[in-house]
């Protein structure tokens, strides 16, 4: 890219990524502009059929050495046309004498239709033809072949079809030149089977975007699976290591194995002390995009090692112009707040074993009173303030079961840095969870979790990740602390106490380990779009409703907030 920028010249744009325009023009922005993938069951069975095809076979004779009688059969060929300025991977050349044709392979059986193939893999197979002809190849027409049956459907590259795709080549640069992303489909029946439909969210930004008109989806299709597959993997045994055999991770404690887990059922790695991994396991999980998140062995969260970072500079640019503007980054921050003053006021009032209505009524009256203040230190004063609200009254969501837990789980005041009694420990503990996973969240939408809008920039602080975590304390952390002390679950066993500091034990941290895990994977119902999902996939929804927002495509970013 570079150098096509100091010479002047267009990148060459890839025959496949016009299918994906001619399919869909906002899918090829996210790919090919914003640098977007994921896997679906299509994709990679699609990988797997193809496989046959993906090595490099026989030979293509250069224009004018072909024979009368040779014949040309070559797999995964590389070719572009600087002139037109294109490029592609033709999976399979054949012809015989001095003319050629291309064969593009499909998952699938061929659609009924006229054509006997649709516009996206017409226009994908006319532009490889026009690469064969600007390297002097004879090429008129060439072949879709369906693999499920078995079926070649002929293409013939006449004027109309190569008219159209030069027209939609130049539609789809203009695109590119634009900045834009295109707005998403409506009400679509292509989104259902899309690969990233979770990274588009067409229903949901259509909602939010047509909030105020008349047009506005009735129903928003819950097109994202309800529960990741691929979960969080913990260690935290001091002196283990981690090591790759297979398509498995295994955890060896002196030695000797004492667990494994399956690569692909790994989202994050997350290691506790003295816990090593080795080079190959290391190399395994930055190729599959696996982050490794370190803490120490109190649980202090301090840092992330990962592949290469999220392609997506766009949205960093204009996250980094939306930080760089005073007003635009208080509106964010006011919703934010709001948000997490809603919550609290909710959890309270769900749980409370009293009739806190004075508290409830403060809160409500701060939440109101945040949404229209002019600046972020008037901003700050006032969570302060429905923060001394919420936690005087933390204490009558705790049921004290019996005498001898009463004395360990009175709580009286937040404080941290050491926390001095069981109830901050858990709280600090899970909050460095939560920030943890939202981090990683952050980093997998391509943002930049150390600039926020809300909290100031500081070295070492994931400012952003802190921002968002605040609508999510009292519905994840807090919530989780509330069920494991009325459940019963932890006991004043699981803590030690260090002069005037208070810590888990290990047995205690894998309780609340597994508490948090059972929160994020919970199912709940979307307050704005009415489908149910785990927490967990709400942190991602959430997180790239704010990236549309900050890319305009939305008015404002939506906080959630529980009824």
């Amino acid at each position: 890219m570079a150098d096509s920028l100091i010479e002047g010249k267009q990148d060459l744009f890839p025959a496949r990524m016009l299918n994906e325009f001619a399919y869909c023009p906002r899918l090829f922005y996210l790919e090919y502009v914003q640098g977007e993938w994921k896997e679906s069951v299509d994709t990679l069975e699609g990988h797997s059929r193809h496989k046959q095809v993906e090595k490099e076979r026989g030979n293509l004779p250069l224009p004018g050495e072909e024979k009368c009688c040779d014949t040309i059969h070559a797999r995964s060929v590389y070719l572009s046309a600087e002139r037109r300025g294109l490029i592609a991977k033709i999976d399979l050349l054949e012809g015989d004498g001095n003319y050629v044709r291309p064969v593009d392979y499909k998952r699938g059986s061929k659609p009924n239709l006229p054509d006997g193939a649709y516009e996206p893999e017409r226009v994908q197979l006319c532009v490889q033809g026009l690469i064969l002809q600007e390297n002097g190849y004879r090429c008129d027409d060439g072949v879709l072949y369906f693999i499920a049956l078995k079926e070649r459907v002929k293409v013939i590259f006449n004027e109309a079809l190569i008219q159209n795709t030069l027209s939609l080549l130049d539609e789809a640069r203009m695109t590119i030149d634009s900045g834009k992303i295109p707005p998403p489909l409506l009400d679509s029946p292509k989104c259902p089977r899309c690969s990233l439909v979770g990274i588009c969210l067409p229903d949901e930004i259509h909602y939010l975007a047509d909030s105020q008109d008349d047009g506005k989806l009735v129903e928003v299709r819950r097109l994202i699976p309800a529960r990741d597959d691929a979960l969080p993997c913990y260690v935290q045994e001091q002196g283990a290591s981690v090591s790759k055999k297979g398509e498995t991770l295994e955890i060896k404690i002196k030695g000797t194995k004492c667990a494994t887990a399956k690569l692909i059922e790994i989202s994050q790695l997350c290691l506790y002390g003295n816990v090593s991994v080795t080079p190959p396991a290391l190399h395994e999980l930055c190729v599959r995009g696996i982050p490794i998140c370190h803490y120490s062995y109190a649980g202090w969260f301090y840092g992330i090692t990962h592949g290469m970072t999220h392609k997506n500079v766009e949205l960093r640019i204009r996250q980094f112009q939306l930080a760089g503007d005073s007003q635009r980054s208080l509106e964010v921050a006011r919703r934010i707040v709001e948000g997490k003053i809603r919550n609290c006021r909710t959890l309270l009032r769900r749980n409370h074993a009293g009739d806190p209505a004075t508290a409830l009524d403060e809160m409500a009256r701060l939440a109101k009173l945040s949404s229209g203040v002019s600046d972020v230190n008037t901003l700050l004063g006032m969570e302060g303030v429905a923060a001394n609200v919420y936690f005087s009254h933390f204490a009558g969501m705790l049921k004290y079961l019996d005498d001898t837990n009463a004395p360990e789980f009175i709580f009286s005041a937040r404080n941290r840095r050491p926390p001095t009694d069981p109830v901050n420990a858990l709280l600090s503990f899970l909050y460095s969870l939560l920030v943890k996973d939202i981090t990683v969240t952050l980093l997998s939408v391509g943002f930049d979790p150390y600039l926020g809008f809300y909290h100031k920039p500081k070295y070492g602080r994931p400012a952003l990740a802190l921002d968002l975590m605040e609508e999510f304390r009292p519905l994840v952390a807090d919530s989780t602390v509330i069920s494991l002390i009325n459940n019963r679950e932890i006991s004043p066993k699981d803590f030690v106490r260090r002069g005037p500091a208070v810590a888990l034990k290990p047995d205690g941290r894998k309780k609340v380990l597994q508490a948090y895990e059972r929160r994020m994977n919970a199912l709940v119902t979307h307050p704005i779009f009415g489908y149910s999902i785990s927490y967990r996939r709400i942190l991602e929804v959430q997180i790239r409703l704010l990236a549309r927002h900050i890319s305009g495509e939305i008015p404002a970013y939506e906080p959630f907030c529980t009824r």
